[in-house]
């Protein structure tokens, strides 16, 4: 398949910035390369369209099955496996935070809360002990404003994110609590 310019850039740049997210290369480029095309694509042609190995290609398809950002999929005359994406980017969005949440945050609130019920914490420096709680306390009220987040709809999380931090207005009562000394 012969790409345009643009959607090269598009899914060079989505590798480049998947690996700079822990994710693998030839993951992300087979992501974007999904989305930009917007029609299923079985494993050759995306190894064909990539110029990457079918084997890579097999193993960053069975990766973006784990993180529920590709299905599998038929097509009709064609017994092959193909693979398309979601293009809706606040599906994505959720997918992707949805998975990081489980595989980064959840663990470390678990093994913070087993080191606070440990029996020997109360022997920690009292420095140890703040802080540590001042991380789990942190992660897990981010954990349930994210979650809060994740339900609404995208329309109004738009609108959300577009208040930005005028939003402050709403929590002080029309004051601002920017630290600068700038309560625009």
């Amino acid at each position: 398949m012969e790409l345009s310019n643009n959607a090269q850039t598009f899914i060079l740049h989505w590798g480049e910035m998947g690996s700079r997210w822990g994710v693998n290369r030839t993951v992300a480029q087979i992501h974007a390369l999904l989305f930009a095309v917007a029609r299923p694509m079985h494993a050759e042609e995306i190894a064909e369209t990539l110029n990457v190995a079918r084997s890579n290609v097999s193993n960053s398809i069975k990766e973006l099955q784990s993180w529920q950002l590709v299905k599998l999929t038929h097509v009709l005359g064609d017994r092959r496996d193909h693979f398309e994406t979601s293009g809706d980017v606040w599906e994505l969005f959720r997918i992707i935070v949805k998975g990081r949440k489980q595989r980064e945050i959840d663990p470390t609130i678990a093994v913070l809360r087993e080191l606070r019920a440990a029996p020997d914490f109360g022997k920690e420096p009292e420095v140890f002990k703040h802080r540590l709680g001042d991380t789990l306390e942190f992660l897990e009220v981010l954990t349930i404003w994210s979650d809060e987040m994740m339900r609404l709809s995208p329309e109004t999380l738009v609108k959300i994110l577009r208040l930005g931090a005028g939003v402050q207005k709403f929590v002080r009562g029309g004051k601002g609590d920017d630290k600068s000394g700038d309560s625009s």
